[in-house]
């Protein structure tokens, strides 16, 4: 029996397995006045996917087309931990990153051209604490895409994938997520990917190519569920006129710079950009000419891109037909590389890491572990993050006037790309029990940035002596096809970037990856050809590292003297009331008269923090008092506490009682206990046994 909405429309649902649990599409229940909406469910997560079209073309030179996530901390049963702020607001960086997941592979599947536009939101209305609920945002916003009757060659959907024992699964819960060596998010078409991103604990490529293939077959019955939908609402096909360069245009363009192209334009970045500049400026100013000044301001735009257009077939043409790119490298040679360690003075540690044009300086900070980043999301309890990587890329970096602001979804998302690269090699907190920033600076662009912060920010964190398990390097692979046969590069700059038809990051160790990101251009590529590409980027990767280790070979062996010095002890969990005393009483008062910063974890750890040493010892003396765990063996000194007629009682720690019998008081017969030790006495004392209820046994012979 069909349910009528509210507006007498029927609310169509269709519903089929996906990995385990059904997973459900529904319409016309919400979202009346949206262009389309859609519900889906998986488990208990709901999340709607909207999608709005405008009603008429905009005048841009660029699709304008916007994806957003929207955690609603509701759907969690949770109201924000912020004291001040309970509404949302500014989406969370995680917020911007899943929006960034459902976005890459979903734009490249609109025609060339098309310039309606179109805004498509994925709310979370409920969600299951069991799993991660962004691929099932993806599905919604592919969904309510495929009802709109817009050229969109969807629909899409997606998978996160994880290896636990070996073996690959979908939605893993918290637990799970824990144990598994490998995070990939994998999404695409019917025929093939569209986009990769994984952070791997140097996995190999054969795993990521499993990875792959496990996904991409996964995934198919959320696709065939989505077409079933299209099927039953029949969406009417919207007009539209896709904005072109005109073909007389392109041609007139082609056969002006025909004789400038090829080995005339290659040459060292930035050589070739200033060429390439000039020969745009010659090319404006020849046209201008020909058809006239007052003419020519209204089409040149039209002229530029058609001149854009001619490069970009000539850069492919080279790679194609000679094995040749633009600067005149090789497919698989990276440009020069420079790097430097120490380069600032006062920072706790530092790099430069060059690769051609692209530059990038990293900063770490290091500081008490009280300084992680608390960080609220929906999806789960507040968390700590202890290593925060954030990148800068102003607009001077790429010979730009551009208004400085807030970062980007561009600038957090190679941010974040960075952090996952080296997060699998930072030492623990017991090891190492520092918070750690790295700031990345871009100071010039031509492309692979994010990997260039990657490199440098390994670099600065072992300038900073932070103890990593080893050095992680990063190269960016470009892939332009031709036909069926594809053709991998090492190190892409912009203009391969631009002209290809995939560009994607690989990070990893000399044991095995740790980060990927794939972004496609092409309506999907094989599952076998990725692979290709995987396997192709380890050798570049590998000259890039051994490049790394000869700038510095390994972490420093001590940290800068402007770093703030940090002791540690691990205590019994249930000492930490000890420390901390009646309403912070004890802890305040170590703090004002040590000078130290203390900072206590659930789990036992604590860590002392001072740029005195001195601080930081009498600190730690005083922690120990309260904390330390009586020890068969040890010898103490402590108070006589009391005195009866079979020995004496002596406080041996804070709250913490043994007995010497009268017996053990000396090397000899002793009458009366009082004859050898007074109330109130220091005396040294060993213990000799502790028995099943905590009774603790001393003795002061041969102490």
């Amino acid at each position: 029996m069909s349910t009528i909405n509210p507006h007498g429309k029927e609310i169509i649902s269709v519903t089929r397995d996906f990995c385990g649990q059904p997973l459900t599409l529904e319409v016309n229940r919400v979202g009346f006045r949206s262009t389309a909406s859609v519900l889906v469910r998986y488990g208990d997560t709901v999340i709607l996917g909207t999608a709005q079209v405008g009603s008429r073309p905009i005048q841009l030179d660029y699709f304008p087309l916007s994806i957003d996530y929207e955690e609603k901390f509701y759907a969690a049963g949770k109201i924000s931990g912020s004291r001040f702020i309970k509404r949302e607001g500014r989406p969370s960086d995680e917020a911007i990153l899943i929006g960034r997941l459902i976005d890459r592979p979903i734009r490249p599947l609109f025609p060339k051209g098309y310039r309606q536009e179109v805004q498509v939101v994925a709310s979370v209305l409920s969600m299951d604490p069991s799993f991660r609920p962004d691929v099932i945002g993806m599905i919604a916003a592919s969904a309510a895409l495929s009802l709109t009757g817009t050229p969109f060659d969807g629909p899409v959907a997606g998978l996160r994938v994880g290896r636990v024992n070996g073996e690959f699964k979908a939605f893993l819960s918290p637990e799970e997520r824990a144990e598994s060596d490998l995070d990939i998010v994998v999404a695409g078409i019917e025929s093939g990917v569209t986009m990769v991103e994984a952070a791997a604990n140097e996995v190999s490529e054969e795993v990521i190519g499993q990875a792959l293939e496990w996904a991409h077959h996964a995934y198919q019955s959320a696709i065939e569920l989505q077409k079933e939908l299209v099927a039953k609402i029949q969406p009417a096909a919207q007009e539209y006129e896709l904005v072109l360069p005109n073909a007389e245009v392109q041609s007139e363009v082609d056969e002006w710079i025909a004789d400038r192209l090829g080995e005339k334009l290659r040459a060292p970045y930035p050589e070739r950009n200033e060429m390439v500049n000039e020969l745009r400026w010659e090319f404006h100013a020849a046209f201008a000419e020909k058809i006239g000044e007052e003419d020519y301001s209204a089409l040149r735009d039209e002229y530029d891109e058609a001149f854009t257009m001619a490069l970009h077939k000539d850069v492919r043409r080279g790679i194609v037909e000679e094995r040749i790119r633009p600067d005149g490298r090789q497919l698989d040679e990276v440009r020069v590389l420079s790097s430097e360690v120490g380069v600032l003075p006062r920072t706790h540690g530092s790099s430069i890491f060059t690769r051609g044009v692209t530059q990038a300086m990293n900063i770490v900070t290091l500081a008490p572990l009280s300084y992680s980043q608390m960080v609220d999301t929906m999806e789960q309890t507040d968390f700590e993050r202890r290593y925060m990587h954030h990148y800068n890329a102003p607009g001077y970096t790429v010979g730009e006037v551009r208004r400085l602001g807030s970062p980007g979804r561009r600038e957090i998302g190679h941010g974040f790309l960075a952090e996952r690269a080296l997060a699998p090699v930072l030492p623990t907190e017991e090891e190492f029990p520092y918070a750690i920033r790295s700031v990345t600076e871009i100071m010039s662009q031509n492309g692979s940035t994010s990997m260039a912060a990657t490199c440098s920010s390994c670099l600065a964190l072992m300038d900073a002596g932070v103890p990593i398990k080893r050095p992680v390097s990063g190269i960016a692979m470009g892939l332009m096809m031709d036909g069926d046969t594809p053709y991998i590069l090492s190190d892409i700059a912009d203009a391969e970037d631009f002209a290809g038809d995939m560009d994607f990051k690989v990070t990893g160790t000399a044991e095995g990856i740790t980060a990927i990101q794939m972004d496609m251009k092409l309506h999907g590529l094989p599952v076998e050809i990725l692979k290709r590409a995987i396997e192709g980027s380890k050798s570049g990767r590998a000259h890039i590292l051994e490049h790394m280790l000869t700038t510095l070979a390994a972490p420093r062996t001590g940290l800068s003297p402007y770093a703030p010095r940090i002791e540690k002890i691990k205590i019994n969990p249930d000492k930490i009331g000890a420390v901390i005393g009646k309403g912070g009483e004890v802890i305040n008062k170590i703090t004002a008269e040590t000078g130290a910063e203390i900072d206590i974890k659930d789990d036992g750890l604590i860590t002392v923090a001072s740029p005195d040493g001195e601080s930081i010892e009498r600190a730690m003396k005083w922690i120990k008092s309260l904390t330390e765990e009586p020890e068969v063996g040890k010898v103490y000194e402590g108070r006589v506490v009391s005195i009866k007629d079979f020995g004496a009682f002596v406080n041996i720690l804070p709250g913490t009682d043994g007995m010497v019998h009268i017996s053990k008081l000396a090397d000899h017969r002793v009458e009366k206990v009082s004859d050898i030790v007074k109330e109130g006495q220091i005396v040294r004392v060993k213990i000799t046994g502790i028995d099943e209820r905590g009774k603790i046994n001393l003795t002061m012979i041969d102490v």
